[in-house]
Protein backbone atom coordinates (compact mmCIF):
# COMPACT_ATOMS: atom_id res chain seq x y z
CA UNK A 1 0.00 0.00 0.00
CA UNK A 2 1.52 3.38 -1.09
CA UNK A 3 1.62 6.23 1.30
CA UNK A 4 -0.41 8.93 -0.20
CA UNK A 5 1.57 12.27 -0.74
CA UNK A 6 1.06 14.55 2.30
CA UNK A 7 0.41 11.64 3.97
CA UNK A 8 0.77 11.16 7.61
CA UNK A 9 3.86 8.08 8.09
CA UNK A 10 2.86 6.49 11.76
CA UNK A 11 5.45 4.73 14.00
CA UNK A 12 4.54 0.98 13.17
CA UNK A 13 3.98 1.94 9.43
CA UNK A 14 7.80 2.83 9.47
CA UNK A 15 8.52 0.05 11.66
CA UNK A 16 6.57 -2.47 9.15
CA UNK A 17 9.05 -0.85 6.15
CA UNK A 18 12.04 -2.27 7.63
CA UNK A 19 13.11 -5.43 6.40
CA UNK A 20 13.42 -8.01 9.20
CA UNK A 21 16.26 -10.74 9.22
CA UNK A 22 16.03 -13.72 11.65
CA UNK A 23 18.86 -16.96 11.90
CA UNK A 24 18.67 -20.69 12.94
CA UNK A 25 21.26 -22.56 12.72
CA UNK A 26 20.83 -26.32 13.30
CA UNK A 27 20.97 -27.75 16.72
CA UNK A 28 21.89 -31.92 15.76
CA UNK A 29 23.15 -33.30 12.81
CA UNK A 30 20.29 -35.30 10.19
CA UNK A 31 21.55 -38.16 8.55
CA UNK A 32 19.97 -38.36 5.46
CA UNK A 33 17.66 -40.81 3.92
CA UNK A 34 15.89 -40.84 0.74
CA UNK A 35 12.29 -39.14 2.35
CA UNK A 36 13.29 -34.86 2.85
CA UNK A 37 13.04 -34.65 6.46
CA UNK A 38 13.35 -31.52 8.40
CA UNK A 39 17.31 -30.30 9.43
CA UNK A 40 17.22 -30.45 13.51
CA UNK A 41 16.58 -26.44 14.62
CA UNK A 42 16.65 -24.86 11.14
CA UNK A 43 13.55 -23.85 11.56
CA UNK A 44 12.23 -20.22 11.86
CA UNK A 45 8.30 -18.98 12.38
CA UNK A 46 7.65 -15.20 11.70
CA UNK A 47 4.79 -13.47 12.27
CA UNK A 48 3.52 -10.58 10.14
CA UNK A 49 1.09 -8.10 10.91
CA UNK A 50 -0.36 -7.45 7.45
CA UNK A 51 -0.97 -9.17 4.08
CA UNK A 52 1.15 -9.50 1.16
CA UNK A 53 4.61 -9.26 3.13
CA UNK A 54 7.85 -10.19 1.33
CA UNK A 55 10.28 -12.75 1.71
CA UNK A 56 13.41 -14.18 0.52
CA UNK A 57 16.23 -16.55 2.34
CA UNK A 58 19.13 -18.36 2.04
CA UNK A 59 20.17 -21.52 3.15
CA UNK A 60 23.60 -23.23 3.94
CA UNK A 61 23.78 -26.33 3.82
CA UNK A 62 26.74 -28.40 5.91
CA UNK A 63 27.30 -31.77 4.20
CA UNK A 64 29.21 -34.34 4.60
CA UNK A 65 29.49 -37.52 2.51
CA UNK A 66 30.19 -41.01 4.91
CA UNK A 67 29.02 -43.33 1.72
CA UNK A 68 29.90 -42.28 -1.29
CA UNK A 69 28.18 -43.12 -4.81
CA UNK A 70 28.69 -42.06 -8.63
CA UNK A 71 25.00 -41.13 -8.73
CA UNK A 72 23.63 -40.36 -5.68
CA UNK A 73 22.46 -36.84 -4.44
CA UNK A 74 23.09 -34.52 -0.84
CA UNK A 75 19.75 -32.33 -1.82
CA UNK A 76 18.71 -29.12 0.24
CA UNK A 77 15.30 -27.25 -0.14
CA UNK A 78 13.19 -24.82 1.57
CA UNK A 79 9.32 -25.45 2.59
CA UNK A 80 7.29 -22.23 3.16
CA UNK A 81 4.20 -22.94 5.33
CA UNK A 82 4.59 -26.50 4.03
CA UNK A 83 4.84 -25.65 0.41
CA UNK A 84 8.32 -26.85 -1.25
CA UNK A 85 10.01 -23.71 -3.05
CA UNK A 86 11.87 -23.60 -6.71
CA UNK A 87 15.45 -24.07 -6.11
CA UNK A 88 17.38 -26.59 -4.34
CA UNK A 89 21.24 -26.71 -3.00
CA UNK A 90 22.75 -30.02 -4.68
CA UNK A 91 26.00 -31.81 -3.54
CA UNK A 92 27.36 -34.63 -5.19
CA UNK A 93 28.05 -37.61 -3.59
CA UNK A 94 31.10 -39.11 -5.42
CA UNK A 95 33.69 -38.91 -2.94
CA UNK A 96 33.99 -39.25 0.82
CA UNK A 97 33.85 -35.88 1.66
CA UNK A 98 32.34 -32.78 3.66
CA UNK A 99 31.37 -29.48 1.86
CA UNK A 100 29.05 -26.44 2.10
CA UNK A 101 26.29 -26.24 -0.27
CA UNK A 102 23.79 -22.96 -0.53
CA UNK A 103 20.97 -21.97 -2.43
CA UNK A 104 19.58 -18.16 -2.22
CA UNK A 105 15.86 -17.68 -2.20
CA UNK A 106 16.87 -13.96 -3.68
CA UNK A 107 13.11 -13.36 -5.20
CA UNK A 108 11.75 -15.13 -2.42
CA UNK A 109 7.86 -14.84 -2.50
CA UNK A 110 4.69 -12.99 -1.05
CA UNK A 111 3.02 -13.92 2.18
CA UNK A 112 -0.53 -13.88 1.36
CA UNK A 113 -1.85 -13.31 4.79
CA UNK A 114 -0.91 -12.03 8.01
CA UNK A 115 -0.28 -14.45 10.57
CA UNK A 116 2.49 -17.10 11.64
CA UNK A 117 4.42 -18.08 8.85
CA UNK A 118 7.15 -21.20 9.19
CA UNK A 119 10.17 -21.80 6.78
CA UNK A 120 11.92 -25.20 6.88
CA UNK A 121 15.24 -26.60 5.65
CA UNK A 122 14.81 -29.85 4.76
CA UNK A 123 17.20 -32.61 3.29
CA UNK A 124 17.64 -36.02 1.45
CA UNK A 125 19.49 -38.37 -0.68
CA UNK A 126 18.10 -39.19 -3.86
CA UNK A 127 19.44 -42.79 -3.94
CA UNK A 128 19.51 -45.67 -1.87
CA UNK A 129 23.13 -46.38 -2.10
CA UNK A 130 24.85 -43.85 -0.20
CA UNK A 131 24.72 -42.26 3.15
CA UNK A 132 25.56 -39.03 4.36
CA UNK A 133 24.39 -35.98 6.77
CA UNK A 134 23.79 -32.62 7.05
CA UNK A 135 25.35 -31.55 9.93
CA UNK A 136 25.51 -28.83 12.50
CA UNK A 137 27.24 -26.17 10.73
CA UNK A 138 23.57 -25.61 8.38
CA UNK A 139 22.14 -22.30 8.57
CA UNK A 140 18.71 -20.60 7.50
CA UNK A 141 18.49 -17.19 7.47
CA UNK A 142 14.96 -15.32 6.67
CA UNK A 143 13.96 -11.82 5.76
CA UNK A 144 11.05 -10.87 6.10
CA UNK A 145 10.09 -6.59 4.49
CA UNK A 146 6.01 -6.34 5.32
CA UNK A 147 3.64 -3.44 3.59
CA UNK A 148 2.88 -0.82 5.10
Amino acid sequence: MPIPAGGIVTAGQLARMQPRTTVAAATAPLLAGTTYALIPGCTITVATTTPNASWSAVGVFDCAVTTASTTALMVGRLTVDGTSQAGLAIHSMRQLDRDTVAMLWGEGGTLAAAGNHVFNMEGVINGPSAAGTFNTYSRLLVTITETV
